[in-house]
């Protein structure tokens, strides 16, 4: 990210040293090739097991580079004096990515290629109490649209532009909660709490209500600093560069529901001889 543009209107001079913005961006990037090197050592430790499907590994790489989108290059260059641009960061890191890496069963693949107890390990972890409330639908939905709420009708956004650690919470926070809500909605990976459709569904709507809800609060109220245009713009970016995204996970969502619960053909019977 580039954080020596114009700063939004009414950040004042505070801005942190630059080179501590480029020092988060070589954190970012570290955290990326470690993600993308850590999925090719899971494919190799479990190259004896069935072969792992190319598709999950196409989703998983594809979200690993919207997440970059969202955090290096122009886009959050562009973040620093754009809300829409800013929007749009949002719009990869926080929807985006989380669908294409949920949809890529990470977890399911660390298991495949941990050894047996760490992955035993990691099983009892998934069924600790804690991992069932964090990743129930209704926390993992209010940590989401809970924080985009706070983020954009508080002081918190304009301090996140002039302040590293909060650029870095925040964006942190975003991704998370993005992705683990997801995950308990349409998640592949093996969930030992996983909600029932019908709560699934009700949460879902309730979050597109939410998220929608607060682009259209955002048109009318961008943030301070933002000028009225650009934060038009943004919040329409947001309303229905959400809706796309939401769109999809009803799908996946309901496309998993007619896989589990449809008829299952009868097995032939077998022919005696003689």
């Amino acid at each position: 990210m580039d954080h020596h543009g114009e700063p939004l209107e009414g950040l004042g001079p505070q801005a942190a040293d630059p080179l501590i913005w480029a020092g988060l961006d070589v954190v970012v990037v570290l955290l990326l090739l470690v993600a993308a090197l850590a999925h090719a050592a899971g494919l190799w430790a479990a190259r004896s097991r069935s072969p792992w499907p190319r598709h999950r590994s196409l989703l998983f790489y594809l979200g690993l580079i919207c997440a970059a989108a969202g955090l290096l290059g122009p886009i959050p260059a562009a973040a620093h004096s754009s809300f829409t641009a800013h929007m749009l960061g949002h719009l990869f890191l926080g929807m985006v990515a989380p669908v294409l890496l949920v949809r890529s069963a990470p977890v399911t693949l660390a298991l495949r290629a941990l050894p047996v107890h760490a992955a035993r390990v990691l099983t009892r972890v998934l069924r600790s109490p804690g991992v069932r409330v964090v990743s129930h639908p209704i926390t993992a939905g209010a940590l989401n649209a809970g924080g985009l709420w706070l983020l954009y009708t508080t002081d918190l956004y304009q301090v996140m532009h002039v302040s590293p650690l909060a650029y870095a919470v925040v964006h942190l926070h975003i991704f998370a909660a993005g992705y683990l809500f997801t995950a308990s909605v349409v998640g592949v990976d093996p969930d030992p709490h996983r909600a029932s459709m019908p709560m699934r569904s009700a949460v879902l709507i309730l979050f597109i209500a939410a998220h929608s809800a607060l682009a259209k609060w955002l048109y009318a109220h961008p943030p301070q600093g933002v000028e009225t245009g650009d934060g038009q713009a943004g919040a329409q970016l947001m309303y229905y560069g959400g809706d796309a995204v939401d769109l999809a996970v009803l799908v996946l969502l309901f496309a998993g529901w007619y896989s589990a619960t449809r008829p299952r053909a009868a097995p032939r019977p077998v022919l005696s001889r003689g």
